[in-house]
């Protein structure tokens, strides 16, 4: 046998199973979004490219309801969106106050530690918002460079109302950051009216593109910030005041642009516009519901009040005597879906179920309920059999 062709036996053809992905990120990716990525590829710098970045500048603006000029995507996943925007406008000394209340919050804090601040972390129990008064006692009294929340915390389900906060930011000449990583293109984002100065999402959850993108947004305020640093941003890649020269007017090289990723993310943004941003908001609302008529049907219960749950990312509480784990490795392996597992302090404490995107769908919805059902009456578990479909069936009428 020849050689290459023993060695490509070692290698067979890539063959993924198709899942359904219903957990926290990546979600389902819309077809149209990876037939455009197949597209062929051209050079970051030719006309065709140049226009496109235009174009898909213009969809973020409107799907972050900015006028921001400085809205555009960040190459690499929203952790680097998240490091992007405080590598610019953080220096040695400035003091940061972070909301925590999961796992991405603490991030934030870990990053401006990293970058030498003075941090004061303000927290919450993993599941539970923060009230506006907790922001502004934080503040009183020393000057802040900077609020950073998580408007959609990712690893909880918490959707944080933030136009209180950027009041209060304001206020004391803080500028305010924004983790919208998973509320991007499932809940609304309204920078210029809420009053955010700086936000980061990612590609990956409801814009149903793969993880690759990070679209960032700087308001005026967190531009002139930039623009009156004393020391030089500490990270080249990172740094908008050189990827300014390409993302804005000059188009001037800094580095390589992902291209086909791009070509993606256009057609993911228009995919959601197309649809309309009230018809997306309301869908992945409808479809939450179904979700938790049916899960609190079947007697277990959600970690999040609904006065303020996410309803693209469900964190439901998983019942005493019920192994985590098997349940989740049950649901892969014999219904192809994948939900995602607790983290930090709710790690084997609650399942992370995700309707983002192209995963927002009755069917799934459906699936994942008569899926689970099955599973737990396998395990021994307490639940009313049927109740569960029932229920999503009523909301879903």
């Amino acid at each position: 046998m020849p050689e290459n062709q023993s060695f490509r036996q070692d290698y067979p053809q890539l063959d993924p199973p198709v899942r359904t992905l219903m957990g926290p990120g990546p979600s389902d990716i819309h077809p149209r979004v990876l037939q455009a990525m197949a597209a062929p590829t051209i050079g970051h710098l030719d006309p065709a490219f140049i226009q496109m970045m235009d174009q898909i500048q213009g969809l973020l603006q409107q799907l972050f309801q900015t006028k921001n000029a400085l809205t555009f995507p960040v190459s690499g996943t929203g952790s680097a969106g998240m490091e992007c925007c405080m590598v610019n406008v953080i220096e040695p000394g400035d003091r940061v106050v972070i909301a925590q209340n999961g796992v991405f919050g603490g991030r934030m804090a870990d990053i401006a530690d990293r970058l030498g601040a003075d941090v004061v972390k303000i927290q919450v129990p993993f599941g539970q918002k923060f009230e506006p008064e907790a922001i502004r006692e934080a503040v009183a009294g020393k000057p802040t460079k900077l609020v950073g929340v998580v408007h959609a915390e990712t690893s909880t389900g918490v959707c944080q109302s933030l136009p209180e906060i950027a009041e209060i930011a304001h206020e004391v000449d803080a500028l305010l950051l924004a983790d919208c990583v998973t509320s991007l293109g499932g809940t609304p984002v309204k920078l210029d009216e809420w009053g955010v100065d700086l936000a980061y999402s990612g590609t990956q959850k409801c814009l149903s593109c793969p993880p690759g993108l990070a679209p960032v947004s700087f308001s005026e305020r967190a531009v002139q910030a930039l623009k009156n640093r004393k020391s030089k941003v500490v990270s080249w890649y990172l740094d908008v005041s050189m990827l300014l020269n390409y993302w804005g007017g000059e188009r001037a090289y800094h580095h390589t642009a992902p291209i086909n990723m791009l070509y993606g993310l256009r057609e993911a943004l228009l995919i959601v516009l197309e649809e309309g941003l009230d018809a997306v908001f309301a869908r992945h609302q409808h479809h939450g519901e179904m979700l938790v008529a049916g899960v609190e049907a079947m007697g277990l219960s959600m970690l999040v009040p609904a006065d303020y749950r996410l309803p693209q990312l469900n964190t439901v509480v998983i019942p005493d005597g019920v192994d985590d784990a098997a349940v989740r490795r049950a649901l892969l392996n014999d219904y192809n879906i994948e939900i995602g597992g607790g983290l930090g302090d709710l790690k084997g404490k609650v399942w992370r179920v995700g309707l983002m995107g192209h995963a927002s769908r009755r069917e799934n919805v459906v699936t994942f309920l008569a899926a689970l059902e099955s599973i737990l009456v396998q395990q021994g578990a307490a639940i009313q059999p049927g109740a569960g479909l029932a229920a999503a069936a009523k909301v879903g009428a």
